[in-house]
């Protein structure tokens, strides 16, 4: 046997046993949801489980919560993922320049990102309670809220206020990976554009946004998948109300509330496929829009 084949069959040795695993813990709920979206079926034993083929996503699409969710859904990601970029490229930025105690504030910046989402969001939650809110007195004391508004209680500040403590906890996540391309741009580059004149527009510009355009489009795509799926954050502080419900939140309330008491599983597995389906589109367009750049 040759050396080269010998190689291969050991490569595919240690390959085959991890995609079994995956195949497991992966693959096959996944096929198993998506089998279960062609049926009107519950979790109570006695909901008869009946084949409606593509009438559970036919539903959906007329149900103006689903519909509701959806934007929801989609305006929280655009603008979360948005300023989460925005600020995590100028902390960026800033913690890579050379001062004294740099390593301190670089792991300073990750304590909102190491804070459990459910911890972070209950402690926003009391901050914004509308008696003795802390963020509540500072906004009335600024006329930003009349006082006594219950701000995530209100539709018009209610997902703005979930859209802050998400920014909150997730900048630093996107400004250590944005730092990781930083770190790998050559210093001659930035010493070559000073002798020649550049200002600190230019060399930004010019040398670090292309620099780590890649790394950017990275972060892009691991945190509007994770946006797209976000549940816990609305869940502890509006329990999806005012005009907050999320498409993770809607399928917790089809899958673990209503699937017990009626034929909504079945519902509910299509919207997982939905939510699954939303999340590929974007990765595909992103990786695409990224491979595009690289090219």
């Amino acid at each position: 046997m040759k050396a080269k084949t010998r190689e291969t069959l050991v490569a595919w040795g240690m390959v085959i046993p991890a995609l079994l695993v995956i195949s497991i813990i992966a693959f096959l709920p996944l096929f198993q949801t998506f089998y279960n979206s062609f049926f009107e079926t519950g979790l109570r034993p006695d909901i008869e489980k009946k084949f409606v083929g593509f009438g559970n996503y036919v539903e959906l699409f007329k149900d103006d919560r689903f519909q509701d969710a959806l934007k929801n859904t989609i305006f929280f990601t655009i603008v979360s993922v948005i300023l989460e970029t925005i600020f995590g490229l100028l902390i960026a930025i800033l913690v890579n320049q050379p001062f004294k105690m740099r390593g301190v504030v670089r792991a300073a910046m990750l304590i909102p990102w190491a804070i459990p989402t459910a911890i972070s969001s209950q402690m926003w939650k009391w901050m914004f309670d509308p008696s003795s809110g802390i963020l509540t007195k500072l906004l009335e004391a600024l006329n930003i809220v009349e006082p006594g508004v219950p701000i995530l209680a209100m539709p018009n500040t209610a997902m703005w206020a979930i859209i802050a403590v998400d920014v909150w906890k997730t900048t630093p996540f996107m400004a250590l990976l944005i730092l990781a391309g930083l770190q790998l741009i050559p210093e001659e580059l930035y010493e070559a554009a000073r002798i020649d004149g550049a200002n600190i527009w230019q060399r930004f510009s010019k040398i670090t946004l292309p620099m780590v355009q890649s790394t950017i489009g990275v972060a892009l795509i691991f945190r509007t998948l994770d946006a797209l799926r976000v549940f816990d954050v609305v869940f502890i502080m509006t329990r999806g109300s005012v005009n907050t419900e999320t498409l993770a939140v809607y399928n917790r309330v089809l899958l673990m509330d209503r699937a017990f008491s009626g034929a909504w599983f079945g519902y509910g597995s299509a919207l997982s496929v939905i939510i699954f389906v939303l999340i590929s589109i974007f990765a595909v367009i992103y990786i695409r829009s990224l491979r595009i750049k690289l090219e």
